[in-house]
């Protein structure tokens, strides 16, 4: 008997449905030796905003930002602007801090 595997974003998006494993998570995605760590992190910020149960258009209200700019911050090529990321941070119950490289 063959054992089936489990949908891998089924079982990320449960798992980032606990908010310490999110935390963990977007933290190990910024401090991995990705290319693109910002691309990287803003997709996992995405996928912590649908384990919560956001949808784009709800988290862009909810935070006071365009939909279509939302989804264009929120991609590998996006760039937001701090207040942007601090607003949808602040909405799924998370802040930014700065810690020392050393």
């Amino acid at each position: 008997m063959s054992r089936r595997s489990r949908d891998y974003e089924a079982t990320l998006l449960q798992r980032l449905a606990g908010r310490e494993y999110a935390v963990g998570y977007l933290n190990a995605v910024l401090a991995g030796d990705s290319p693109d760590p910002v691309g990287d992190f803003l997709e996992a910020l995405r996928h912590v905003a649908k384990a919560q149960g956001l949808t784009m258009t709800q988290l862009a209200t909810d935070a006071e930002l365009g939909r279509q700019a939302l989804y264009r911050s929120l991609s590998h090529e996006g760039n937001p602007e701090l207040e942007t990321l601090t607003r949808v941070l602040g909405e799924l119950g998370l802040r930014l801090a700065v810690e020392s490289a050393a």
